[in-house]
């Protein structure tokens, strides 16, 4: 298959000037009639739903298969009845939207151009148990003032903690190149990293901790190459900022049903509580899709699995036929990321007006972060108006193995009551929480085996946050990239052009930082 011409940087209304275009293998804009070919997209998450929208705009017949009665893979939600007898909907939780994420934010515009139901919060408060809180809501966006302002407006760094810091030590991180961060730093952990640099411990729990946690990891299991990715994307590769945008109704409602519904106008066939159970080879091409409705098998041109990581493991152990043994070994030896827990609380009283509609925590005995849904979603806010009270909702990350749920359960509700004392007199009308283990692990030393989109097979290819991408990409803006390379990658081999792609810089912006980083190399590689 022919492979998409070079990034280069293109300013474009609206995006950082320095972010970068990927086009595209040149070709036809559509198939012609009768010429489109079949495709199976397993998976409704965002990889799934970005791989079908780039596949079915240009013509392909798709087929869009997802296990789940609803779209959005991790980012789905659900019906339920509380105890009062409201119907509201719930979800996996907080999740945050931000500027740098071109393609995701690209999928939503599909069906919402202005992206008007997305709508920003003020700011991004990071509180530890000690006292000291930190905000980004003053702090400049363009690099590198955008971390020199964070350091001189944060109460957690002193000069004593300036003077400390192994400048040395931390200037690669003013020069994160994309994929060179993996060959140097994958076999490095976070942890070891910031010990390395002789980061502030009060800095490391409330700005770098928190960039691990999104991968609901323990920092000490995850790679400083993906620390360090995650730091370029936020503070010195992009001038976007930390700020962010969430949805205003339920991710339902606001995001995957106007986005299903889109895809079947296209004419795709949506076909939601279809587990797929296997992919084989056919004989003259393409491959047989074997599902769990008790249909058979349908068969295809082409496949993309976009699947989280134990649903492609799963996939693909139940297909003997799919791959080489080096790949097939690279999928089974991935791995999920620590239990986490949302709890979502519907109380009988308000919470005070001067709450944020986020906050991060740390050092609150296992608690995250506090979201106040009224303050920014429309269910909730209707919800709390009308019985005088609120949502919250409690996250737990890297939660240990074998902890009692019910104690972990417990020990939020405290630590809210801790931060929030106005909760403690508040009745709870009805409590969801929602345990999960899904979500990918980027341990040390990894990277080099971790599948990518292209594989053994060119009518296959795969999707999905846990898998390696050369794009400083992270979480769901690398579902919606990785989804729509893999329709790309199918569509350039029909010699149909496919999805224009934008991203952050993939190195250090700044000049004069990247000088500095290129000289604290030369005297460990003599």
């Amino acid at each position: 298959m022919s492979r998409p011409t070079p990034p280069r940087t293109a300013p474009r209304r609206g995006r950082d000037r320095k972010a970068e275009v990927l086009m595209p293998a040149p070709g036809r804009d559509r198939f012609a009639p009768g010429d489109a070919p079949s495709v199976a997209v397993v998976g409704g998450g965002i990889a799934g739903l970005a791989a079908a929208t780039g596949l079915a705009e240009r013509g392909a017949r798709v087929t869009l298969y997802e296990r789940e009665e609803s779209l959005g893979g991790r980012l789905a939600g659900h019906p339920t009845r509380l105890a009062d007898g409201s119907e509201v909907t719930m979800s996996r939780g907080f999740h945050a939207f931000f500027r740098q994420y071109y393609n995701l934010r690209g999928l939503l515009r599909r069906t919402d151009p202005a992206l008007t139901r997305l709508t920003p919060l003020p700011d991004y408060p990071l509180r530890h148990s000690g006292g000291l809180t930190d905000s980004f809501a003053r702090v400049p966006r363009t690099p590198p003032l955008s971390a020199l302002g964070f350091v001189a407006l944060s109460p957690t760094f002193g000069r004593r903690d300036l003077a400390a810091l192994d400048a040395r030590a931390a200037l690669p991180l003013t020069d994160v190149r994309v994929p060179d961060v993996y060959a140097r730093f994958d076999q490095v952990s976070a942890t070891d990293f910031l010990e390395r640099i002789r980061f502030p411990e009060a800095a490391h729990h409330l700005a770098f901790e928190v960039f691990s946690r999104s991968f609901f990891a323990d920092p000490s299991e995850l790679s400083a190459a993906e620390l360090m990715l995650m730091f370029h994307i936020y503070f010195l590769g992009s001038s976007e900022g930390l700020l962010f945008d969430v949805p205003d109704e339920p991710f339902p409602q606001a995001l995957w049903e106007p986005l299903g519904d889109y895809l079947q106008r296209l004419g795709a066939a949506v076909r939601t509580g279809t587990p797929v159970l296997g992919v084989e080879p056919a004989g003259a091409g393409g491959a047989e899709v074997r599902t769990g409705t008790g249909t058979g098998t349908d068969r295809h041109d082409a496949v993309v699995l976009a699947l989280d990581t134990g649903g492609l493991r799963r996939v693909v152990a139940a297909s003997p036929g799919l791959g080489t043994t080096p790949w097939r070994d690279g999928i089974a030896a991935l791995r999920t990321a620590p239990p986490f827990l949302v709890s979502r609380l519907w109380l009988d009283r308000p919470v005070r007006a001067d709450r944020p509609g986020f906050l991060g925590t740390s050092g609150y005995d296992g608690l995250d972060n506090i979201s106040v849904l009224e303050r920014y979603e429309g269910e909730a806010a209707r919800w709390a108006a009308k019985n005088a009270g609120s949502v919250v909702e409690l996250h737990a990350y890297a939660v240990g193995p074998g902890t009692d749920r019910g104690d972990v359960q417990g020990a939020l509700l405290g630590q809210l009551r801790r931060i929030y004392p106005e909760t403690r007199e508040a009745g709870v009308v009805d409590a969801r929480h929602e345990w999960r283990s899904d979500c990918p692990l980027f341990p040390v030393g990894t990277h080099h085996r971790r599948p990518t989109v292209r594989t053994p097979h060119p009518w296959l290819t795969l999707a999905g946050d846990g898998l390696r991408c050369d794009l400083p990409v992270a979480l769901m803006e690398r579902a919606a990239t990785t989804g729509f390379l893999a329709s790309n990658e199918l569509l350039a081999g029909w010699g149909v052009r496919g999805q224009v792609l934008w991203t952050v810089p993939r190195a250090g912006r700044s000049r004069v930082l990247r000088a500095l980083a290129a000289l604290a190399e030369r005297p460990a590689r003599r």
